[in-house]
């Protein structure tokens, strides 16, 4: 279902590509989850549901209104941004519905609370796939529908200021949720909201670096949350619980785990060198318009006041909120005296669990250190969309 998601360039196959891989999800959390997993399950159920739902009805009415009537999604793309019958006022009906759609699935504030309960009743293997790839099926749609496709609409400045918004509250809201968290793999799942905000921000600037940086971004924090989620089965898999307050001095006892584990909280937290700080760096650079082109988060022209660089400034508390809720959780994870005379008969990582570990850690400094490797791949794309439309605000 997720290799079609990504392949598919029919509207059609699309939407079953996305609904083919909500049923698995379902039924990996709701057998093989914790206690409170058919909650879970259900919830995640019900959300991705009315997305698709509203989705659905958008589809339809891109395919009846369009002149052939066609699911193709290049088709579609030049006959809406050229076609008579696709008025403004259509336009931004369609990328609301879309957008609620992919903003389930990314996901964006208040359409979050369905991950938290989810990551923490799947097993291990299950947060990995679905930090790691699942939540990237709602960015890359609106990559890869919402804007190309619909440009008028993405250029309103309602919208550039909606998603400018949204961004900044999932930083810092995910990151305050983040910081109150007592559950190991909660907080992992606050993290991932958290982050999640630099792709919105990125997109509703609207410029080059902000565009390539919330792209890069979503790729960076595929590597290092699926890092993480690894990291809290590995521990857990040892002390039955992810209580962060019965953890201490695990660094003596599990130094491979801890060196293991530095880098990942390090590449979430945005060190430099680290993958992390490249993307989110790109994200405030393009939002802030420190570039050749205007940002149209913080350019009066993009949204006559509705939003401004006070966005970007407020969206930077996120970064130190991340900051201290990672220190943190080193801290009363990895220093001080062993809580509990079990952790001291824990072992360090196995052979398997560093198989699994090592090339996540490596892609985490190969990004850090030569972005390009992705940058490069991805600009060409990126610049055309970028390009459609500005070119709607320069007409």
């Amino acid at each position: 279902g997720l290799l079609g998601v990504f392949c598919a360039l029919d509207f059609f196959l699309f939407y079953v590509f996305w609904e083919i891989v909500l049923l698995p999800m379902y039924f990996l959390i709701g057998v093989w989850g914790g206690k409170n997993r058919l909650y879970a399950a259900i919830k995640f159920f019900i959300y991705t549901l009315v997305g698709s739902v509203v989705m659905l009805i958008c589809m339809l009415v891109l395919y009846y209104t369009a002149e052939p009537n066609t699911f193709n999604l290049l088709s579609l793309m030049t006959v809406v941004r050229g076609g008579e019958w696709f008025s403004y006022g259509l336009q931004w009906w369609l990328f609301l519905g879309l957008f609620v759609g992919f903003a389930i699935k990314v996901p964006v504030f208040p359409f979050h609370t369905w991950l938290p309960d989810a990551h923490v009743e799947a097993p291990t293997a299950v947060s990995v796939m679905l930090a790691g790839i699942l939540l990237k099926m709602g960015g890359y749609g609106l990559f890869r529908i919402s804007y190309p496709m619909l440009p008028d609409a993405a250029a309103s400045n309602f919208f550039i200021a909606l998603l400018a918004i949204l961004g900044m509250i999932n930083i810092v809201y995910g990151a305050f949720c983040a910081l109150a968290q007592k559950d190991f793999k909660r907080l992992v799942a606050y993290s991932s909201v958290s982050h999640m905000g630099y792709v919105l921000l990125g997109l509703a600037a609207m410029t080059y670096y902000g565009v390539n940086g919330a792209a890069l971004q979503m790729f960076n924090h595929g590597v290092s949350s699926a890092m993480m989620f690894l990291l809290v089965g590995v521990v857990y898999d040892r002390a039955h619980h992810r209580d962060l307050t019965r953890f201490g001095g695990l660094g003596l006892q599990m130094p491979w785990y801890t060196g293991v584990a530095t880098v990942g909280f390090f590449a979430s937290l945005g060190l430099p060198g680290l993958n992390g700080f490249i993307s989110e760096a790109m994200c405030f650079l393009g939002a802030w318009g420190g570039t050749e082109q205007a940002s149209l988060v913080a350019s009066e022209v993009g949204t006559h006041g509705i939003a401004s660089r006070w966005i970007v400034v407020v969206s930077l508390l996120g970064v130190i909120l991340t900051a201290c809720y990672i220190l943190w959780t080193i801290q009363r994870v990895f220093l001080g005296k062993i809580r509990n005379e079990e952790y001291k008969k824990f072992p360090d990582l196995s052979f398997r669990e560093i198989f699994a570990l090592a090339p996540l850690g490596a892609l985490c400094v190969i990004l850090g250190v030569w972005p390009a490797i992705l940058i490069d791949f991805m600009d060409g794309t990126l610049t055309t969309m970028t390009d459609v439309v500005r070119s709607v605000i320069g007409n």
